[in-house]
């Protein structure tokens, strides 16, 4: 499932609608393949996996796959823009950055190059509920890349000049990503209406007047209170020796004390509406676009399964039924998509389209929620549930094909279900959803009363003050 990302450190935020439109083309079309090959798996292969956990309030887990000789290791924090104070939005999303500019004893700017010197990769994101920072390495150079994160963890070099850099930017980070891109303040703007008085109403990236005002004083508070042991997990997976690995781990992390601040958990439910919010957004651009959100329950919610298949039917490939009947037979939109954000507190169930040349965004509003009440009314046929089914299954299979898919998958099923071993029983939880569900979950939750609708139209069209 799709969650609301900053991307920072490799320049390419996650956030923006362009490249969820560009990850949901490149996602069906691997669907696409795979079922034209007939590939489906039987059962979803079982993650094998040690967990341990230091007396500091660390855990630890560690898969061990011997295929290739590279280790994937990580660090999830659970902390993300929902705890930050209203009146300092933006830190989490802002350390990402920060927490990249060196440490006691690696040097201003040697973070990147220390790994890339050794053959790795690396890179991290902020959501509205945590901040996760990766890399992948030869297997030989892990006790490398261990230390380097118990560097990040206890020795983060938090000054002036960090600060200001980071301060700029993140301003130019707003600038490109959000200001100047078309469309790329759909999350922002739907955010904001979708969430009232839960804190995911500010965006990830936060406010740059919050930032600038922000003291020094305060950047360290929250890095002594969230980047610490018992607010992460570290998660490895690759050609491991599970002892070695152990050891160094203890080494590395055992010394690290435990956060001095109160860990902030907003305990808020947003209010359901009645009434649908419906908008116009003036922005650069030169296709009309049509934006439609629904509220979602919370990522552990047994509902999570089916509303992320039936996006799958929605828009999951060439032949999904937008996709088919929108772009496709009707010709209205140039491009079309839905896909669930699910978040730990209830997220938003988002679709949108951009009209084709001449179509106005009130016809391809129509154009949606006609086949959208068809869901709602019929469901879908057997013959589209089974391969619905087969599209689920591969989806699953392709997110664990690689160590740093494994490494994040047990980091996230810990962090957002207390389990690790969660992640074996997704495909046993995606395969007890019936085409029943599918109708129901799209009547319950895609119902119009208490959506958002957004219409992004050229600033060429706005009235004249």
């Amino acid at each position: 499932m799709f969650g609301q990302r900053v991307g920072a450190f490799n320049g390419k935020s996650h956030m923006n609608i362009v490249s969820q439109m560009k990850k949901i083309l490149s996602i069906t079309a691997f669907f696409g393949l795979l079922l034209c090959k007939g590939v489906v798996a039987d059962a979803q292969s079982r993650i094998e996996f040690k967990e341990f956990k230091l007396k500091n309030g660390l855990t630890v887990l560690m898969h061990r796959d011997h295929t290739t000789p590279i280790v994937a290791v990580s660090v999830m924090y659970h902390v993300g823009s929902k705890n930050e104070n209203p009146e300092r939005t933006g830190f989490a999303h802002f350390f990402e950055h920060l927490l990249f500019e060196g440490t006691e004893n690696i040097g201003r700017g040697e973070f990147m190059k220390k790994i890339e010197s050794i053959g790795g990769t690396l890179n991290a994101y902020t959501t509205n509920d945590i901040t996760y920072y990766h890399e992948v390495v030869p297997a030989n150079y892990l006790e490398t890349a261990l230390y380097m994160e118990s560097e990040r963890m206890l020795h983060a070099k938090i000054d002036t000049v960090g600060v200001e850099t980071q301060r700029n930017v993140v301003k130019e980070e707003m600038r490109q990503r959000y200001d100047n891109q078309p469309y790329g303040t759909i999350l922002r703007e739907t955010f904001k209406r979708s969430h009232r008085v839960h804190p995911y109403h500010w965006p990830v990236i936060g406010s740059l007047d919050h930032l600038n005002a922000a003291t020094l004083d305060e950047f360290m508070q929250f890095y002594r209170t969230y980047y610490v042991p018992n607010n992460a997990v570290l998660s490895i997976a690759g050609d491991i020796d599970y002892a070695q690995a152990e050891t160094w781990i203890r080494a590395y992390f055992s010394e690290i004390p435990v956060g001095i601040g109160t860990i902030n958990r907003p305990n808020i439910t947003e209010p359901k509406r009645t009434q649908e919010i419906k908008d116009v957004v003036y922005d650069n651009i030169q296709l009309p676009a049509v934006v439609l959100a629904y509220n979602l329950p919370p990522k552990k919610h047994r509902d999570s399964y089916a509303l992320n298949m039936l996006s799958t039917y929605l828009t999951g490939g060439n032949s999904s039924l937008l996709t088919k009947e929108l772009v496709d037979k009707q010709q209205k939109a140039v491009a079309v998509a839905a896909f669930p954000l699910d978040l730990e507190d209830g997220g938003v169930f988002l679709a949108y389209a951009v009209a084709n040349m001449g179509i106005s965004a009130d016809t391809v509003q129509r154009a949606l929620d006609e086949q959208i009440e068809k869901v709602i009314a019929s469901g879908i046929s057997e013959t589209d549930f089974q391969k619905l089914q087969a599209q689920t299954e591969n989806d699953v299979v392709s997110r664990h094909a690689s160590v740093a898919g494994i490494a994040e998958s047990l980091a996230e099923a810990k962090t957002f279900f207390g389990d690790a071993d969660e992640v074996n029983h997704e495909m046993e939880k995606y395969n007890k959803v019936t085409r029943e569900d599918i109708q129901r979950v799209a009547k319950q939750y895609l119902a119009q009363e208490g959506r958002v609708v957004l219409y992004y139209l050229p600033k060429s069209e706005e009235p004249k003050q």
